[in-house]
């Protein structure tokens, strides 16, 4: 999917779900001993807390920092509704001193355009920058315990294994020159979370995600963070498991959205137990680890790009299938065009009628640029796409991915405004894009790698703002 960052390319991104709350712009085949089992070492591993209750209740004050004014003053103004929306929003900045948890923000793995994804900080940092709901992406260990990550094999590139002991249990552990000591196999390097266990996983540390793939030495490959993200906090790490997050989201207030991450092994899994991990056994243990710890169905949201991961909770966990979100990575298909209908299979209408109710697709799937902006002044320089037309249409409620992922905006080129990059090209403009989606396409919540930025456009838009 999308673009995982290493220094030379590689990148990553996201997406999901939400609620509607008046007055917000927002609105088996397996065995059941094992599960249980299972479901039970992961509730203990989480009781042993590994956070100050303190913590927890000092990011309960939502605290916004500088960057959504930065965004503001950086927003172009060149129609009515532009001057109008940047006016209320600097007046809402000036006036505004008690701001909200917002529904329509969700932590993308945190807030890890400045903490390292999925970690402890990450997620404190995002539900102090107002995000409503938090997401834990799912991966699976070797002894089969969920823990957060982003992928399966991504701990070379979000954490510190590589310069640990660990680094001999990778998949393609780092290779060096018997001669001269040199690494010789930077962009080859392989670490899974399903090559170490729960307590090896919970030894490392999470790091800034990005690695120099043409390094000659662990230093030079560790230091491949993008140069518009930041190290400031990345001296912190704490890694989560799944059973982790509920717990400390459950204590923070706010609502879930795990992903189902696909396996990058084969499946059925034979490394913890003796009967085989299956798919649907992995579906079925993240909605588990939730009902173990008594979280009522309608604050999480589980997610998946496998269809049939959704279709599978609809059937058999329908009061979490209600609300499962379908993330639509259907544009890596050769044969999908997001504005031709006739690409689409499944169609909107057949998703609907499979149990479907919400659909999520990166930003750039929703809005294109208007022809017209430009030669009226009362033209907005945002459309919804066909696509998002057809959604709304089938009933479908939409979700968007991923605000504030991209680098500098004027360098154009940024994947999640690949078809607005030509009226979209100063990082304020991000605001025009978010109160698109909001007003135009009407999603019901937004991805954020920096929730603050989605939390102070809801917070604004309660008091007025177009």
């Amino acid at each position: 999917m999308k673009p995982t960052y290493t220094q030379n390319t590689h990148f990553a991104a996201k997406r999901i779900s939400l609620m509607k709350a008046p007055g917000l712009l927002t609105t088996t085949f397996i065995s059941v001993g094992l599960l249980a089992a299972n479901t039970t070492h992961a509730q203990e591993e989480s009781d042993a807390k590994r956070w100050d209750d303190a913590l927890v209740n000092a990011a309960q004050q939502v605290t916004l920092g500088p960057r959504p004014l930065f965004l503001v003053n950086d927003m172009s103004a060149d129609n009515d509704h532009e001057r109008e929306l940047k006016a209320s929003l600097l007046n809402c900045a000036a006036e505004q001193t008690q701001w909200q948890r917002s529904p329509l923000t969700i932590g993308h793995r945190g807030a890890p355009l400045q903490f390292p994804e999925h970690t402890l900080e990450s997620y404190i940092a995002g539900a102090q920058g107002g995000a409503g709901i938090l997401e834990c992406d799912v991966a699976f260990t070797a002894d089969e315990e969920l823990v957060c990550r982003h992928s399966q094999c991504d701990l070379h590139y979000t954490t510190n294994i590589v310069e640990t002991d660990l680094a001999e249990k990778c998949s393609v552990p780092p290779a060096f020159d018997e001669e001269n000591g040199e690494l010789v196999n930077a962009a080859d390097i392989r670490c899974c979370t399903s090559d170490i266990t729960l307590a090896e996983f919970r030894s490392l540390q999470g790091t800034m995600e990005g690695v120099n793939t043409d390094a000659a030495t662990l230093e030079e490959y560790l230091s491949g963070t993008p140069e518009w993200r930041t190290e400031l906090y990345a001296t912190r790490g704490t890694l989560m498991s799944h059973a982790d997050s509920i717990a400390l989201f459950q204590q923070l207030g706010v609502q879930m959205t795990p992903e189902l991450k696909a396996p990058e092994v084969e499946m059925p899994f034979t490394g913890g137990s003796e009967q085989a991990f299956t798919q649907q056994a992995y579906a079925q243990k993240m909605i588990d680890e939730y009902k173990a710890a008594g979280v009522p169905p309608s604050d999480v949201f589980p997610q998946s790009f496998n269809l049939d991961d959704v279709l599978y909770w609809i059937e058999h966990e329908p009061e979490f299938g209600n609300q499962a979100v379908y993330l639509d990575g259907r544009y890596s298909d050769e044969s999908f065009d997001h504005t031709n209908p006739d690409t689409w299979q499944p169609s909107m209408q057949s998703l609907v009628e499979s149990g479907v109710q919400i659909i999520a697709p990166p930003t750039w799937m929703l809005l294109e640029t208007n022809p017209d902006f430009g030669n009226d002044e009362l033209e907005r320089r945002l459309q919804p796409s066909l696509y998002a037309q057809r959604a709304r249409e089938a009933g479908l409620t939409m979700i968007a991915w991923t605000l504030e992922r991209s680098g500098p905006l004027k360098e154009g080129g940024q994947w999640y405004h690949s078809t607005t990059d030509d009226v979209i090209q100063r990082d304020g403009d991000k605001l025009i894009t978010l109160d698109a989606l909001v007003n135009e396409v009407g999603v019901i919540g937004v991805f954020s790698d920096w929730p603050a930025t989605v939390a102070f456009y809801d917070n604004c838009a309660q008091r007025g703002a177009p």
